[in-house]
């Protein structure tokens, strides 16, 4: 029997009764929907927690550091646990953790060292959960038209997420209080988890021994936790400071020795095999690159539009929800029949072109601008975003075999929150760098602040023609899932 029982166990998808599935999708949706929630939602209720807790400038950055250092680093280490011990059995356990630290967010964190323990721990449930959901969306739709469909929800939950957190964030804590900004999960947490029970596909995992390599596991997750820490921490340091240079490089040496333990090793954590596939590691760094060069979309925009106009947290996420709205008509509408037409690899390349355009807009946006001539129209030209996204997923998981589903999704997290730390850390360094040069020349914040904005802007547009490069070279070869 052990011949069939193991192919059993790495195909859950045949198991799955049909009617399950869409549930199940439901499940692994609100559970991206919490993940992306959280990461916007505090951004507009920083000055109430630093007013309430007493942090101090430098330590509030780690109300969203301790998070994104915690969730980037362990993304990768969890995928291949799900493979291993089972991606249900992670998925639950993530959420969990999740929920209950939001708790202790939300109602125990009196102090600034409790709410960066709390954000930690919120960081840990969310990479469990979220490096697995992937492997369980791929394995639970197999057939090319409606797992593009299924993608495309999930791209869809993760894009909208941003944008109502950021107006949910404003709503909250200028209605009720910061607290309402964690409590806000505990009753979507708990939803998830009486869903998924049932909904989810059982699987055994292959099993601790098909991979259980404690040495790997320490020097990834040691390398990129002292890597996204050493990045996150540019704006305070600088990229030429010992600090820097001194952590990059023992990262650097931690990743280097665990490629090579993952050549030697008999049970590798991450098999190099899944690096071999061009549209693994094609759409990997396509997407690192289209992360960190959007995040001057999502973030600075958001800062343009409440330092120069003058917007309030509220206005500023009602201001961008047709960014959203466009996002979700595309990538729910027409991103799956489009990429089953003509192809991941065409649709692609069709939404980083579209992309390229809004930051190009952006980077001479004038400092006294109208939001329905100067703003809106970029709002509309996010839509590239709505056919990137799905596309590049189906992109990245398409290489990968069932037994490798898990690792695939949490190399295609990891990759994300490494591209979101370097640009948070290089155009928001830049930015600043050239408003405080402007600022001493004399010239008024509003126009510093503009020109600083500017330059990232411009910035991220080389990142998006390096990746609409990337992406016409490397993945040349399209798969048509029609």
């Amino acid at each position: 029997m052990p011949a069939v029982s193991a192919p059993l166990r790495a195909l859950p998808s045949l198991l799955t009764p049909q009617r399950s599935r869409w549930p199940a999708l439901g499940v692994l949706a609100t559970g991206m929907l919490m993940t992306v929630l959280d990461g916007s939602i505090v951004t507009v209720a920083m000055p109430a927690i630093q007013s309430d807790l007493g942090f101090t400038p430098a330590g509030l950055s780690w109300v969203v550091n301790a998070y994104l250092i915690a969730f980037g680093s362990l993304l990768l280490l969890a995928g291949r646990l799900g493979d291993l011990v089972g991606r249900k059995r992670l998925f639950l356990g993530g959420t969990a953790v999740f929920t209950a630290a939001s708790l202790l967010a939300a109602g125990v964190a009196t102090s600034p060292a409790l709410l960066i323990a709390a954000r930690f721990l919120q960081g840990v449930g969310s990479a469990l959960a979220s490096a697995v959901s992937l492997g369980i969306l791929v394995t639970l739709f197999t057939e090319p038209r409606e797992r593009a469909r299924a993608i495309a929800v999930f791209s869809f939950t993760g894009a909208a997420g941003a944008s109502i957190g950021q107006v949910l964030g404003g709503l909250l804590t200028d209605g009720l209080s910061w607290h309402w900004i964690f409590f806000i999960n505990l009753p979507i947490g708990l939803a998830a988890l009486a869903v998924a029970v049932p909904a989810l596909p059982r699987d055994r995992g292959l099993g601790l021994r098909a991979g259980a390599d404690m040495a790997g596991a320490l020097l990834v997750t040691g390398g990129l936790m002292l890597g996204i820490y050493s990045v996150v921490k540019v704006e305070a340091y600088g990229w030429t400071s010992a600090r820097t240079l001194g952590t990059g490089a023992v990262a650097a040496l931690l990743l280097a020795g665990f490629f090579v333990r993952q050549a030697r090793a008999r049970t590798p954590l991450m098999p190099l095999r899944i690096l071999r596939s061009r549209s693994v590691a094609g759409a990997n760094l396509v997407q690192m690159l289209m992360v960190a060069a959007l995040f001057s979309f999502q973030i600075l925009v958001a800062l343009y539009l409440q330092q120069v106009l003058g917007y309030g947290a509220a206005e500023t996420g009602l201001a961008m929800l047709p960014a959203a709205a466009v996002i979700g008509a595309v990538s729910l509408g027409i991103s799956a029949r489009l990429n089953a037409r003509f192809g991941e690899r065409n649709v692609l390349l069709t939404g980083i072109a579209l992309l390229i355009g809004v930051l190009g807009l952006l980077a001479r946006v004038p400092v006294h601008a109208h939001y329905a001539t100067d703003i809106l129209p970029v709002m509309f030209l996010a839509a590239g975003f709505g056919l990137a996204l799905p596309a590049l997923t189906s992109l990245g998981m398409s290489g990968a075999s069932e037994a490798d589903a898990g690792l695939a999704s949490g190399l295609f997290n990891t990759t994300q929150q490494i591209g979101m730390a370097v640009g948070v850390a290089v155009l928001s360094t830049l930015a600043a760098s050239r408003t405080r040069s402007l600022t001493a020349q004399g010239g008024t914040r509003a126009e510093a602040l503009t020109s600083g904005y500017h330059l990232a802007f411009t910035v991220g547009t080389g990142l998006l023609v390096t990746a609409f490069v990337i992406a016409y070279v490397v993945l040349r070869r399209p798969r048509t899932t029609a």
